[in-house]
C-alpha cells in the first residue's frame, strides 16, 4: 500500500513537473461517477440526437445513423472540479468541429448549450466546441461508454472541468446568447476553466 502511495505521489508530481495537471487538482487512476439524479435507460430504437437554433439545418439521427458518422480517437487528460485529474484517457466519437460541416451554422451562432437527460443544460462557447480534442463521444477505451459514463453520448471537452462533458446529451441548441445551465446556476462558475481554477462564481444568474 505504501508503495502504490508512493508511485501515485511520484506520477502527481511528474504531472506537475510537466505542466499537465491543474492547479488544486490531485491525480487518481479511477474513473469517479458523479452526476445528479438517475443513470437513464436507453432505447436504440427511440432515441435520437437534434441540433437547432442558429443553424442552417436542423437535423435529427437515430442511433444507427449517428453511429455510422465517421469517428476519431483522442487520447486527453480530463479534470473534475471536485478536485481529481485523470490523465491520458482515450475516447472514440464524432469530433464536434466535423459534425457541424452536416448541418451549417448561422452567423449569430456563438454559443452551444447541450440538452441532456431529464432536462440537464450545460454550456459552452462556440470557439472552445471548436478545439480538435472536442468529441461527441460513445467509446472510452476502446469500448463502449458504461451507462454511468454517459452512454449512449456524451460531450468531450478536455479543455473545460469535466461536468460542461454534459452526459447523455439529446439535443445540441446553438445560440447567438448565453444560457447558463444546471451547474451553473447551481453556483458552478459559468467558464469552468481549470487552469484558471474556475470552480465557482461570485454572481448568480438566477
Amino acid at each position: 500500500m505504501a508503495s502504490e502511495f508512493q508511485s501515485r505521489r511520484e506520477e502527481e508530481q511528474a504531472m506537475k513537473a510537466a505542466g499537465r495537471m491543474p492547479p488544486g487538482q490531485s491525480l487518481t487512476q479511477k474513473f469517479p461517477v458523479l452526476h445528479y439524479g438517475p443513470v437513464p435507460k436507453f432505447d436504440p430504437a427511440t432515441w435520437d440526437l437534434r441540433v437547432f437554433g442558429a443553424v442552417q439545418q436542423e437535423m435529427r439521427w437515430t442511433w444507427d445513423e449517428f453511429q455510422a458518422l465517421p469517428t476519431v480517437t483522442v487520447t486527453a487528460d480530463i479534470h473534475c472540479v471536485t478536485g481529481w485529474s485523470k490523465f491520458d484517457t482515450t475516447w472514440e466519437g464524432v469530433r464536434f468541429r466535423d459534425f457541424i460541416e452536416l448541418f451549417g451554422l448561422t452567423p449569430e451562432a456563438r454559443f452551444v448549450i447541450a440538452h441532456a437527460e431529464y432536462g440537464f443544460t450545460t454550456n459552452l462557447p462556440l470557439e472552445v466546441m471548436l478545439e480538435d480534442n472536442v468529441l461527441l463521444a460513445y467509446k472510452y477505451n476502446g469500448a463502449y461508454l458504461e451507462p454511468e459514463h454517459g452512454f449512449p453520448l456524451r460531450l468531450v471537452v478536455p479543455q473545460r472541468y469535466f461536468w460542461k462533458s454534459a452526459k447523455w446529451v439529446r439535443k445540441l441548441e446553438f445560440s447567438p446568447v448565453d444560457k447558463p445551465g444546471f451547474w451553473e446556476q447551481a453556483g458552478y462558475h459559468n467558464e469552468g476553466d481549470p487552469w484558471k481554477e474556475q470552480r465557482h462564481q461570485h454572481r448568480s444568474f438566477f
